[in-house]
């Protein structure tokens, strides 16, 4: 081989790496939602959830990203140890799919049939449609099937070029000696697991290793051992995805460090032992791209069945190496970096932990309320505790939104994530809001102040009628309802009214001497504070609509609901007026 097929070599590795990435990524920009809805079905079942593993990673055609996300899994409490056993398995096995892809490049024959099967023909073919995808349709989801078949047809590209590069090497009498080195098992186990280590993937050194066959000098002998270290080496991958994780993060890695160690090299031990005793004769003959493909699987799926009756006992080995309780002392993180290799799983994350910030946030608000008829010190204090929480979900989930922005996201995904950076603000203010009522009713209970009966009677008026403009925009954002959130602002207009008419009676009283000047400025305090959470529904449901528009221009939607439908405007909100109307 001269110095140019040294280049040729280089470059078919480099378009090959490269095809598979862009294919990954599509992948996983395209059915990053779909990967965390079937991983979340996960059960005890063992069976399942390798099923499960397998499936996840024959999509994505990676076993590390799939390990990858199960250690964020476990690591943000989504997912259990015992879950993310069966997947790891799994996974293991799901990856060998994309062996069986490549050595479609193997397949000989005359028929119009066969040759089509090959990637030579159909690459083009595909290329073409994935080129045409990506320039010409303003479709994302047909975009990313275009970046998918380009990536697709570019690293089957790479293939054809490195199995062309190496076939000289079949002539050279020193190559073939160096491979026979291989068949050694430690030397060939850490080739395989230095080669995967540094790609980073084991499909695509199984990929190289199918590619070095087409030189017709790789024997079963040499291939096994590299197979298993490639194997192991995709290990290294997911130990350094672990690092700074929680103890079960760090249990969930170490698990996939002892299934392939344990299972591959006991499978292929015994493997080696049948194979002194009785001389396979076949050891000694040479492999192909398909013969690489039914290695991977084989030493999989036997690890698999071998190792099945052993998930508790991996589990608690793990255990033992990171010691601790799995809980107490520590705290799930809130949102895992992990995620950011899958975009739609890290949208949705943030989409599920906003959810759990608003539902804090009603929670405080409900229990600021209890406190004006029945003050408790308990109560108001767990206030405080709440929002400064609250102050610690905005702040993550908005610089964790932040760095997703920079993703490739599909057009979905990043109006959701626009939508979510607008309404985390909302609902910390609501937080804050919550927080002012409870500091109000605590400067009364030390005042030894209370209201009377009808300014109460009055602030039930407008609490009920808050309480509903909460409940209306939160239901109308985490649902995407419309037609919900159009609701919301005739009834925070019906609140300003109240808040304007019970300012107005409580000047009233203040002049007749029924309220006193102290207790006043607390009652304007609260109707200031319920107005302004009534604003910021106001803002919650004004993103609902404006996603559903394709804009985000603040309020713009208002004015569109009243120009093209200001008779049912109107009718809603007298129908509110009427239903919170002042005795």
């Amino acid at each position: 081989m001269d110095l140019f097929g040294v280049l040729t070599l280089f470059g078919g590795i480099a378009l090959f790496l490269y095809g598979m990435r862009v294919m990954g990524e599509g992948i996983e920009k395209r059915a990053g939602k779909q990967m965390r809805i079937i991983l979340e079905k996960l059960t005890a079942n063992p069976l399942k959830s390798i099923l499960l593993g397998a499936a996840v990673t024959a999509i994505i055609q990676s076993s590390a990203a799939t390990t990858v996300m199960v250690v964020g899994f476990v690591n943000s409490g989504i997912m259990k140890l015992s879950q993310a056993t069966g997947v790891i398995m799994g996974a293991n096995l799901g990856t060998t799919i994309t062996a069986w892809i490549l050595s479609l490049s193997g397949i000989e024959g005359e028929s119009v049939f066969v040759q089509l099967l090959k990637p030579s023909s159909f690459s083009p073919v595909l290329a073409m449609v994935g080129v045409t995808f990506l320039l010409f349709s303003k479709s994302n989801k047909r975009r990313d099937v275009g970046t998918i078949l380009l990536g697709f047809s570019i690293l089957m590209f790479g293939m054809q070029t490195m199995s062309g590069a190496v076939e000289p090497l079949a002539d050279i009498p020193e190559f073939t000696r160096i491979l026979t080195l291989f068949e050694s098992p430690i030397l060939g186990v850490l080739t395989g697991a230095v080669i995967t280590a540094i790609i980073q993937s084991s499909s695509a050194s199984v990929g190289i290793l199918q590619a070095l066959s087409a030189t017709g000098s790789v024997t079963f002998s040499s291939a096994i051992p590299i197979i298993l270290g490639m194997n192991i080496g995709a290990c290294i991958i997911t130990l350094l995805s672990s690092v700074g994780t929680s103890r079960e993060a760090r249990r969930t890695a170490l698990v996939h460090l002892y299934f392939s160690l344990i299972g591959k090299v006991l499978v292929t031990t015994l493997f080696m032992l049948a194979n002194a005793a009785f001389r396979f004769s076949f050891m000694e003959t040479f492999v192909n791209p398909v013969s690489i493909a039914v290695i991977h699987s084989a030493l999989n799926l036997i690890s698999i069945i071998v190792m099945l009756p052993f998930m508790r006992q991996l589990e608690r080995l793990a255990c033992f190496t990171v010691k601790g309780n799995t809980a107490a002392d520590e705290q799930a993180v809130l949102l895992d970096e992990r995620f950011m290799a899958t975009p739609g799983l890290a949208v949705d994350r943030s989409r599920a932990l906003t959810k759990d910030m608003s539902d804090c946030c009603i929670s405080m608000f409900r229990d600021a309320l209890s406190l004006i008829r029945n003050y408790d010190a308990k109560t108001a204090q767990s206030i405080a505790e709440a929002e400064e929480k609250i102050d610690i979900y905005e702040d993550r989930i908005g610089t964790y939104l932040v760095e997703l922005s920079a993703k490739s996201l599909t057009q979905t995904d990043n109006r959701e994530t626009q939508k979510l950076l607008h309404a985390i603000g909302d609902f910390e203010r609501i937080a804050d809001h919550a927080l002012n009522i409870s500091e109000s009713c605590g400067e009364m209970h030390e005042k030894g102040l209370s209201f009377s009966a009808s300014a109460l009677d009055q602030l039930d008026v407008i609490i009920a009628a808050v309480t509903e403009v909460l409940d209306l925009s939160t239901r109308a954002f985490f649902n995407d309802d419309v037609a919900l959130a159009a609701r919301v602002e005739p009834l925070e207009d019906v609140v300003d009214d109240l808040r304007a008419e019970l300012k107005t009676q409580h000047i009233e009283r203040l002049q007749r001497g029924g309220c006193t000047i102290e207790l006043g400025f607390i009652f304007t305090d609260l109707l200031t504070n319920f107005e302004r959470i009534s604003d910021h529904c106001s803002n919650i449901a004004a993103y609902v609509i404006q996603t559903a528009m394709h804009t985000m221009a603040m309020h713009e939607y208002m004015h569109v609901l009243k120009d093209m439908d200001s008779g049912r405007y109107e009718g809603m909100r007298k129908e509110y007026l009427e239903k919170y109307r002042l005795n």
